[in-house]
Parts: structure tokens; sequence; C-alpha cells
């Protein structure tokens, strides 16, 4: 297993997002170009993995059956495009509930480093909101914000904030910035 992790929001950054929730397979959309971009990544020796916050099941919108169904869908449709997404961590609690897990908080994050026996220092992890930011910063990774999903909004909070993440148009310039990196092919 290689120790080149990299952790994606799904939500806006690899589906298209929508206020009233992912609620269906049918409803999860790829973002033009996102397959396409988890293919390079893992093509390049990534270790892909995906950390979301998934309300909508405590808000009962969804069961976790469900939520499993799209997820088949998504890592079907990376391995089509020649990707592989290891593991897919969720936080399912409201966001009133108090858990460690949902992001800004760092729950998720950890337990993906456990999982790949990784640190997280300078891990990329890619999202569109201001809580995958602060969920990277809170534990060492290297925030990197894509202008798909919540981005164009979240970028002009971390300017006003006074803040400078690295920031790309969408996931699949994200991976062709972390691909032109020394030691990558």
């Amino acid at each position: 297993m290689s120790s080149r992790l990299v952790i994606l929001d799904r939500d806006g950054v690899i589906n298209e997002d929508s206020n009233a929730f992912i609620k269906s397979p049918d409803e999860w959309v790829p973002i033009p170009g996102s397959l396409a971009a988890i293919g390079k990544l893992s093509g390049a020796g990534f270790e892909v993995a995906v950390a979301t916050n998934q309300s909508g099941i405590a808000r009962k919108l969804l069961d976790v059956s469900t939520l499993d169904a799209i997820h088949r869908k998504m890592v079907a449709g990376a391995r089509d495009a020649g990707g592989d997404i290891g593991k897919i961590v969720y936080c399912p609690h409201h966001p009133d509930a108090g858990c460690d897990c949902r992001k800004p908080l760092p729950g998720l994050l950890k337990q993906l480093s456990r999982k790949y026996g990784v640190p997280l220092h300078n891990v990329p992890v890619i999202g569109d909101s201001v809580r995958d930011i602060d969920a990277a910063i809170s534990v060492g990774a290297r925030p990197i914000l894509v202008r798909t999903g919540n981005g164009v909004r979240t970028g002009k909070v971390l300017s006003d904030r006074g803040f400078d993440v690295d920031t790309f148009d969408d996931l699949g310039a994200a991976a062709d910035a972390l691909l032109s990196q020394p030691g990558n092919p």
C-alpha cells in the first residue's frame, strides 16, 4: 500500500452538490472530469480516499443502504475511469449531534490516517467547503480548494480570513498539479 494518500470530499468535488441532498444513486452525478482525475491519481500510485459529511442519514432523507448504493455507483464510475477509491468514511450525524467526526472536526481524517497507517502531515485534502479546509488544517494536512460546488464562495471566505490556500478550478486541475510535483510521473 502506498504512503501517498490523497483525501477527497465527495459532494461538490467528485459529484454535483445539491442543497436538497443527494438521496439516491440517480441523483449522484459526477462533475465532468472528476472520475478521470481519480483515475490519474490512482494510476500515479496515490491511494484515493473519500471523507464526507452525510447528515441526510440523521435527517432521514436516506438510509445507510441507499448511501452504500450511491457509493457503489461512485466507486464503479471511478473504476471505469481507471481509478480506485480505497476507502470511504462518512459522518452520518446531524450537525447538532456533537460528534467528533463531522467536518470541520478531524475525526474522519483521523480514521483514514489509522486505516492507511499514514500520518496526515502534508497529505492533500481536496474540498470545496470551509469545513473541508478547516479539517485539513486541524490535522496538519495540505488543504486544497476546488472552485466546483461551494468552492467559489469558500474562496471568498478564506480570502476574508487572510488565508491563502492552493486553489484549482476542479478536481482534474488539482490532480494535474499534484502529479506535476517532483517525484510524480
